[in-house]
């Protein structure tokens, strides 16, 4: 195990690696930040001044090889928009994130989930049909539109919810559904495809054939067997959530980091979207990782070995 743990280590800082080059090479093609720093009536002087402070006067390989050396001695640098430290301006929006992804995770395993564990075990009824027609919705409608009607239906219209904001509970509601939404019908497609197909299996049929109860199979075996494919989507989905909260982040105006990755690609402030990106990246590395010894304590019988 220790072997594969080194193995998954390397293969995780490939990955990171080769996101942060990705990102570095698009935002230093995407314009010279120094440009919406200066007056619009500044001098080619002043400008060309101002670069070279910032030192974007250098050729990129030489600002490149410089990021991944203040990375390995964890300079995140400061923030040539705001002049303050990178790790300081995440660190402030980070926990509204945080609490964000947290909620929509528990909109989408508390209804996808057990959506899905009824719509394999109930099967042809009009509970089955209408979490279908929820599941299939939640799949369907783009993130940034289902924002929007929520905040018609509910902030508009029935005045039950505030349209934007955060640091409340009612604040929270309508954003996590939003994003956890998609989520939701992920996990509630992948549980009802892996418990149908355990439900398939000779051990369902000798249970029933000795007399158990179909409640009493689902719940002692074929939920913790169905279980490895609903971990998997749990670690990506994580990951998906940091990375769509985004959208969301922008529709409902919560200061998170997706609200400031938004605003520092407009301003192009290189250093606060790369550790962005480095974060959700690392999370989505992590939880994959995770996931994988996770699976050794649901099943013994899988062993991990390269």
């Amino acid at each position: 195990m220790l072997q594969y743990a080194a193995q998954r280590l390397v293969q995780a800082i490939i990955a990171i690696f080769g996101v942060l080059t990705i990102v570095f090479v698009v935002m230093h093609l995407s314009g010279d930040p120094t440009l919406l720093l200066v007056p619009q009536d500044a001098s080619a002087a002043m400008i060309a001044e101002l670069r070279h402070q910032l030192g974007f006067d250098r050729p990129i390989s030489v600002q490149y090889l410089d990021y991944l050396n203040d990375l390995a001695h964890f300079d995140f640098g400061v923030s040539v928009v705001q002049r303050v430290p990178v790790i300081d301006i995440v660190a402030s929006r980070l926990p509204y994130t945080i609490e964000l992804a947290a909620g929509a995770l528990v909109v989408a395993i508390g209804f996808g989930i057990p959506a899905g564990i009824i719509m394999a075990t109930v099967r042809g009824g009009v509970i089955e049909r209408v979490l279908t027609a929820i599941v299939v919705t939640g799949q369907s409608v783009p993130t940034f539109l289902s924002g929007i009607l929520l905040i018609f239906i509910f902030g508009v219209t029935l005045r039950w919810l505030p349209t934007s904001g955060s640091g409340t509970f009612s604040a929270l509601i309508m954003p996590s559904i939003a994003l956890g939404a998609l989520s939701m019908s992920t996990f509630a497609r992948m549980t009802r495809i892996a418990i149908l197909d355990e439900l398939g299996k000779d051990y369902v049929r000798a249970g029933r054939a000795r007399g158990l109860s179909m409640e009493k199979i689902v719940v002692r075996h074929v939920l913790r067997n169905a279980s490895i494919p609903v971990i998997t989507i749990a670690a990506l989905e994580i990951g998906n959530l940091l990375a769509g909260a985004v959208i969301i982040e922008t529709v409902f105006a919560w200061p998170g980091i997706g609200q400031l990755a938004i605003q520092s690609i407009q301003s192009r402030d290189f250093l606060v979207v790369q550790l962005i990106v480095l974060l959700i990246s690392v999370v989505y590395v992590l939880t994959s990782v995770l996931a994988d010894f996770i699976y050794v304590v649901v099943d013994p019988r899988i062993r991990l070995v390269r």
